[in-house]
Order: structure tokens, then C-alpha cells, then sequence
């Protein structure tokens, strides 16, 4: 049995110019690990719940995706900005909630606390958004030179 949905954001992104990628960072402010994108289709999100989710974790799965859809609804209204959103800025980190500055047009309360069952299971995502295709295409390695993992030769 199949238990994988995929949503098209298509029609939101047209409307309001909210990216399928700005959706599943979004997710990480709700407590979501960010679900697959662009896969299989382009501009989908492939969410996939296994056996051991609870009703009520799919539950608080949907009520995120309800709020989200109406954040959506506030850029395409207007009342919220197409670029300066919480959709656009997400996912907000511990570092960039509590830091002294604070120059956009939303709260800090939206950003990190998007809905009241957050703020006893608050997940911090670790890092804010990275540049995806960037990072596809410039691969960084951390690890140490390959001469430092070359043994040591015995003296003499």
C-alpha cells in the first residue's frame, strides 16, 4: 500500500511567488524535518508518513499545512510581503530570533512560534536557509587533506 502524497504548489507560487522550497523550510519552523521537493515531479513536495506516525502527529502535520497555506494567503492579499515573509525567510533559527536586530516586517513571535503547540516542542533548525543550487553545485569538504590520513613512515 502506498503511502506517499505529493502536493503541487504550482497554483501558490503563481499567486503569490512562494516557492515550493520556501514551503518545506517553512515546515522546520512548525517542528518538521523539511519533506523531499521537486521529487518525482518538479514543484511538488513528496510527503511521506510511515506506520508510526500517530493520528495525532498527522493531525499536527495538517494544522501546519493549514497555517501555512494561510501565510500564503496574506502575500497573495498583500497584507504580507512578497519578499519579506515568513515563507521567504524560513526557517528562522535561535540565532536570528533572538539576535538585537530585527529588520523585518513580520515578528519574531511569527517566525518562531507560527502556531501555540509550538512553544512546548520548539525544534531550533541548526542553520537558516543555505543557497540549494549553490551548494549542489560548489561541494565543500570538511574533512582534513588526504596527506594528513597518510601513515606515518617508521624513521631509519
Amino acid at each position: 500500500m502506498a503511502h506517499e502524497c505529493i502536493v503541487d504548489t504550482s497554483v501558490v507560487k503563481g499567486a503569490s511567488g512562494v516557492e515550493v522550497e520556501d514551503i518545506a523550510k517553512r515546515l522546520m519552523d512548525y517542528g518538521f524535518h523539511a519533506p523531499t521537493v521537486s521529487f518525482p515531479v518538479a514543484g511538488t513536495l513528496m510527503i511521506e508518513p510511515t506506520e508510526s506516525e500517530s493520528l495525532a502527529e498527522l493531525d499536527r502535520f495538517c494544522d501546519a499545512m493549514i497555517s501555512i497555506r494561510e501565510e500564503i494567503r496574506e502575500i497573495e492579499i498583500g497584507t504580507a510581503d512578497k519578499q519579506d515573509n515568513v515563507l521567504k525567510n524560513a526557517p528562522h533559527t535561535l540565532e536570528r530570533v533572538t539576535a538585537t536586530a530585527w529588520t523585518h516586517g513580520y515578528t519574531r513571535e511569527q517566525a518562531a512560534f507560527p502556531a501555540e503547540w509550538i512553544r512546548g516542542r520548539k525544534f531550533w533548525p541548526a542553520v537558516a536557509r543555505v543557497e540549494s543550487a549553490y551548494g549542489d553545485r560548489n561541494l565543500v569538504c570538511s574533512c582534513l587533506p588526504t596527506d594528513a590520513y597518510a601513515e606515518a613512515q617508521p624513521s631509519g
